[in-house]
């Protein structure tokens, strides 16, 4: 009698369970205008065709691109196409879209991370549990792809995220420490010296500018006003542009 009782609920819990998980995949995503034109897997030729000023560097070790899109601070951007939005920042792995960040200033229709979330899961049309992220942030991970939803500077922030990606950097970073200890290890015992860690970026919260490595401010920051990002991306997506006499 009680092994009757038991299945059905063991079943309901199943069910339950299964309807909290995400199962969209990126594939079927579709054109949201929160995702303002972009999607991930983008080339950098599709980018460059949306988004003509958009300037990309040299890929690091791991095939990684990084950029930013500033339609807040840039003149040459057609901001009609981009109300709201403080920055975009991208990353490319092998040349295409693995990850796209948008965050938008404190004038968009939504200002908390709960309010974006009902927004774009609707948008996105995606179901299942959101997660805690972080301090005030949530998370949803799907089938391969995870959303993250952040508040930045008074407005809300989110980032889609190309898992395979990820891990594909993963890898490329473990084995890339795995030669750096190596390497590490046999500098220690031929006695030379390792190379030390880039100093970190110092930027002035009242101009809203940031100094990369090697510039330094014409006149000293205030104590009120100084800010410090491990980089200069941190800095840009921070709504920070850098200094003027620093290009």
């Amino acid at each position: 009698m009680l092994r009757t009782l038991l299945f059905p609920l063991l079943l309901l819990l199943l069910a339950q369970t299964a309807s909290a998980q995400c199962t969209k995949k990126l594939s079927e995503l579709p054109a949201a205008p929160e995702l303002l034109g972009f999607r991930l897997g983008m080339t950098k030729e599709e980018i460059k065709t949306h988004v003509p000023q958009t300037a990309f560097g040299k890929a690091d070790h791991f095939g990684v691109t990084k950029t930013t899109i500033n339609p807040y601070f840039d003149p040459k951007i057609d901001k009609t196409k981009f109300v709201g939005v403080r920055s975009i920042s991208l990353d490319l792995v092998d040349d295409r879209l693995t990850s796209l960040w948008i965050g938008y200033d404190e004038t968009f229709k939504v200002h908390t991370a709960e309010e974006f979330v009902k927004l774009i899961s609707q948008s996105l049309r995606v179901g299942g549990n959101w997660s805690s992220y972080r301090s005030k942030g949530q998370q949803l991970r799907c089938a391969d792809f995870q959303l993250i939803v952040t508040t930045v500077a008074g407005g809300p922030s989110f980032r889609l995220i190309d898992i395979a990606a990820e891990d594909l950097v993963a890898e490329r970073r473990q084995a890339k420490e795995e030669q750096d200890a190596v390497a590490e290890a046999n500098a220690s015992a031929t006695g030379e010296n390792t190379e030390a860690p880039p100093p970190e970026l110092v930027a002035d919260k009242d101009s809203k500018t940031y100094y990369p490595n090697g510039c330094t401010p014409s006149k000293e920051i205030a104590e009120k006003n100084k800010v410090v990002f491990k980089t200069a991306a941190d800095a840009e997506k921070a709504g920070f542009k850098a200094a003027k006499n620093c290009h």
